[in-house]
C-alpha cells in the first residue's frame, strides 16, 4: 500500500520543518541570527496511465493521464536575510551593519570567515578582535595609550590619545557582499564562509554604494519572529498527525484485509 510510504515521507518533512522552527526559536536571543525556512517538493509520479498516449489505433489521446505521486521531500532550508532591528547598548565596540555586507574575519587557519556579528572587543595588543578573539580585517590596532574609540558610519577608526586635541584615525573597516547571501555556509559560531553558490565577496568601505553602513554603540538582534515561529509550528504539527492518521488508516485497511474470510 502506497499510502504507508508517502504518509512516512510526510512524517519525515514536517520534522524537518519543526527542527527548522525550533533553532529558529533558539536562537531568538542570538545576535546577527539569520531566521531559516523549510522548502519542498513533491517526489516523483508513478504513472498508472501516462498522459498524452493513444488510447486506440485511431489516434484519440488521453487528455489527463493517471499518476499517482509518491509523497515529498526537503528541496532546500532557505537562510532569509531580512534586516534585524538595531538595540543599544553604548558598549564602544559593538558594532551593527545597517544595510547589506558582513564584517571579515581571520579564523585561525587563515580563512576568512563573514558575520553581522559586531560583538567585539580588543586583544591584549589592542587589535580589534571578536568575542572568541579571531581577528576582525583588516586588524585594526588601537594605541594602548587610547582614551576612546570611535568608529563612524562609513567604518573609519579613530583614538582620542592623551595629550593630543585631534583624533587620530587609526584604521578603516571594510564590509564584504555576495550576489547570493543565502548561499553561504553556516559554520556556528555567527560566521559563515564563501561557497561556489554564494559567488565571490566584493569588498568595501562601508556607506559606499551597496554597502550597508556601520552603526557604534548598537548591536543587530535576531531577525525572528516569535509569533510567525509558532503559528508555522502549529501548522507543522498538525500536517504531522494528519500524515500520522494516513498511516493509522492505511493500518486498518491492511487488518481488514487480512481478516477476510
Amino acid at each position: 500500500m502506497r499510502a504507508l510510504d508517502i504518509a512516512a515521507t510526510g512524517m519525515q518533512a514536517q520534522q524537518t520543518n519543526v527542527e527548522v522552527i525550533s533553532n529558529n526559536l533558539a536562537n531568538m536571543t542570538t545576535t546577527g541570527f539569520k531566521r531559516q525556512r523549510a522548502e519542498f517538493q513533491d517526489l516523483i509520479y508513478q504513472n498508472l496511465r501516462r498522459v498524452g498516449s493513444n488510447s486506440s489505433d485511431s489516434g484519440s489521446i488521453v487528455p489527463s493521464g493517471a499518476q499517482v505521486g509518491l509523497g515529498v521531500k526537503t528541496a532546500a532550508i532557505y537562510r532569509i536575510d531580512e534586516q534585524g532591528n538595531l538595540q543599544q547598548t553604548s558598549n564602544t565596540l559593538d558594532l551593527a551593519i545597517q544595510g547589506s555586507g558582513f564584517f571579515q574575519v581571520t579564523l585561525p587557519d587563515g580563512e576568512t570567515a563573514y558575520t553581522r556579528d559586531g560583538t567585539f572587543g580588543l586583544s591584549a595588543t589592542g587589535t580589534i578582535v571578536t568575542a572568541d578573539g579571531y581577528i576582525v580585517q583588516p586588524g585594526i590596532q588601537v594605541p594602548t595609550t587610547a582614551t576612546g574609540i570611535t568608529i563612524n558610519t562609513s567604518g573609519q577608526v579613530q583614538a582620542t590619545i592623551a595629550g593630543q586635541t585631534a583624533p587620530q584615525t587609526v584604521g578603516q573597516l571594510q564590509l564584504a557582499i555576495f550576489p547570493n547571501d543565502a548561499g553561504l555556509e553556516a559554520q556556528g559560531d555567527n560566521m559563515y564562509l564563501q561557497t561556489a553558490a554564494s559567488g565571490q565577496p566584493v569588498t568595501g568601505n562601508p556607506a559606499t554604494t551597496g554597502f550597508g553602513t556601520v552603526m557604534q554603540g548598537f548591536i543587530e538582534t535576531s531577525n525572528v519572529n516569535v509569533v510567525t515561529e509558532i503559528t508555522n509550528l502549529i501548522s507543522a504539527q498538525r500536517a504531522y498527525e494528519m500524515n500520522s492518521k494516513v498511516i493509522t488508516t492505511s493500518d486498518d485497511m491492511l487488518s481488514t484485509l487480512t481478516n477476510l474470510r
